[in-house]
């Protein structure tokens, strides 16, 4: 950085949000990998089926900010491993309902056990108020 070049990227927010989402990731998906053969975007369907029950692709698609293409992948991978089951809507066979299966519950209770488990230890060396500070900031900032 020069004089004439004001721009730190060290500070840029969205460089450090996105470090810091790298950085605070690796664990757990370590986790949700290893155990169950999961990526990232089936982690997230499981935990939207689990959390919120019954839904369709669409539903997941905008709660969780995802791409169609990526829920439909990670939904045919899931179904391939157990995990959830589809049935077709009775008004509308465009649509299909998502259930997690019996195997899909338990992976899902596991994974929120875990991920608690992760977040806390992530969080250890903050103070607790300014973990609430931070993830004040980052909802606002994402918009939730």
């Amino acid at each position: 950085m020069t004089q004439d070049d004001p721009f730190d990227l060290q500070n840029f927010l969205p460089y450090l949000l996105n470090q810091a989402a790298d950085a605070s990731s690796l664990g757990f998906q370590r986790y949700y990998r290893d155990t169950y053969g999961m990526l990232r975007t089936e982690w997230r369907v499981i935990f939207h089926l689990g959390r919120y029950g019954v839904m369709t692709a669409k539903e997941i698609c905008k709660r969780a900010r995802i791409h169609k293409t990526e829920v439909s992948r990670a939904v045919a991978a899931l179904e391939t491993k157990r995990f959830l089951s589809r049935a077709a809507l009775p008004n509308d066979r465009r649509h299909e309902e998502l259930t997690l299966t019996r195997t899909g519950e338990v992976a899902y209770v596991d994974l929120s056990r875990e991920a608690a488990r992760f977040d806390a230890e992530l969080v250890r060396t903050i103070s607790e108020a300014d973990q609430k500070i931070l993830r004040q900031c980052l909802r606002r900032i994402s918009g939730l």
